[in-house]
């Protein structure tokens, strides 16, 4: 399916639109009742409220408005299934989501299909006119369907590591149980001379709003890593005691992992016989040449400093990615491996898109000229710009549509549970 889809073309939105549907239904697949239902840390959801939350984001900014005659589902789901739009009432409270017992999975499934025929049906009947008007929506509902389904894998990932058996693994995961091990090539540079440029997203493609509007901004002459940093490069800086070493630290960021006590990234483990690694795959020795991934932005920036460099500017990371070809970039199939690994794409720069969320020093926030998009649904991205910093690239969980050179992701500084890691760079 491509990655924008005209409107007018009836029939090719729908199959996409059950294709995502569909997609996010294989991903629970396996699953127990039990896994979905879990909430183990405030920033992880249960597996549930992602397969109910996306429903009910069809059914509230599509169905609701634009299909006459619809009947929702049940009326107590816009308060439960919400997650942060003001303009559109109270909801349940985020850290909350785990004692939802009830509805039950089997009727957040019936949910699903009743919103999914709904929808399906709409689209049977829709005219290119009413198509225009809902093309925003249809795209965004895409897209954000797309973008649980990365935090489904991610969150289940958080789940079934703090499971009673060590060993236990995603389902899906289990087709390729042992890592794909490759050689990391050794470290080098790639020189930008840098200049006056044009960045954001210009194609007619689907873009989210906070990558644009385009813009112009100054970049000083840098250097950029050619390829990600890696678990040994990682461990050298353990070794070295950079845990223990205050100076390489952001103050904030040596209070938390004081606070916390950390000592190795998120999902090591250090064990009798070496280092492991808690993967989707479940507990496996630690791979030396994969990108080092779940480290908060303190971690990164720690790293990068300690190794004498630093975290790239966001638009740096642009203007070095935008002659890559993101369609390289790996995709969460069930029978794909479900963690990075060493980049083996063409370079000079390798794993840009595809292997780990790459921390950027950029903070997040609006380009010159942005303007959130009119209504309830403008809440999608402007409102969290202050406190959060901009990640690029995408990761090994990260749906193919969302590998662009201009995907501004955006976490706070001490968010660990996703697939983050990070790439060098240096002023010249």
């Amino acid at each position: 399916m491509p990655k924008d889809v005209m409107a007018g073309d009836a029939a090719a939105l729908k199959a996409r639109f059950l294709a995502v549907r569909e997609r996010s239904e294989a991903l629970a697949a396996g699953l127990s009742a039990e896994d979905l239902c879990v909430q183990t840390m405030d920033d992880v959801s249960p597996g549930k409220w992602h397969l109910a939350h996306v429903t009910w984001f069809w059914e509230t900014f599509l169905l609701q408005p634009h299909k006459v005659g619809y009947a929702v589902f049940d009326d107590r789901f816009s308060f439960l299934f919400n997650s942060y739009y003001e303009a559109v009432g109270d909801r349940h409270p985020r850290p909350e989501r785990g004692f939802l017992t009830r509805p039950s999975l089997d009727e957040v499934l019936a949910y699903r299909c009743y919103v999914t025929a709904a929808v399906a049906e709409f689209l049977d009947a829709a005219d290119a006119d009413t198509l225009r008007k809902v093309g925003t929506v249809l795209k965004t509902g895409f897209a954000h369907e797309e973008q649980h389904q990365e935090l489904f894998l991610t969150d289940i990932k958080h789940v079934l590591s703090r499971a009673s058996f060590p060993e236990a693994a995603y389902p899906a995961g289990r087709h390729e149980t042992s890592p794909i091990l490759a050689s990391a090539p050794a470290p080098d540079w790639v020189r930008f001379k840098g200049g006056l440029d044009v960045f954001g997203h210009a194609s007619s493609s689907f873009a989210f709003d906070n990558e644009g509007p385009v813009h112009k901004a100054w970049i000083d002459p840098f250097e950029l890593a050619t390829r990600p940093v890696t678990n040994a490069e990682f461990l050298a800086f353990i070794e070295a005691g950079g845990y223990r070493e205050p100076r390489y630290w952001l103050a904030e960021g040596w209070g938390v992992i004081c606070e916390e006590g950390r000592a190795a990234p998120f999902y090591w483990r250090k064990t009798d016989g070496g280092w492991m690694e808690y993967t989707l795959h479940g507990l496996e020795p630690l791979d030396p040449d994969a990108p080092v991934c779940h480290l908060d932005y303190y971690e990164a920036s720690a790293f990068a400093d300690w190794a004498g460099a630093r975290l790239p500017d966001e638009r740096e990371w642009e203007l070095a990615a935008r002659a890559y070809d993101p369609a390289r970039g790996r995709w969460a199939n069930p029978d794909r491996r479900l963690h990075p690994m060493a980049p083996d794409d063409e370079g000079p720069l390798l794993g840009l898109f595809g292997e780990v969320w790459e921390w950027t020093r950029s903070a997040y926030t609006a380009y010159p000229g942005f303007k959130p998009v009119e209504g309830a649904i403008g809440e999608y991205n402007g409102k969290f710009m202050c406190g959060q910093y901009v990640l690029r690239g995408g990761s090994a969980l990260s749906p193919p549509d969302h590998l662009r050179a201009t995907y501004r992701n955006f976490f706070p500084p001490d968010a660990q549970w996703q697939m983050t890691g990070l790439r060098l760079a240096r002023d010249v």
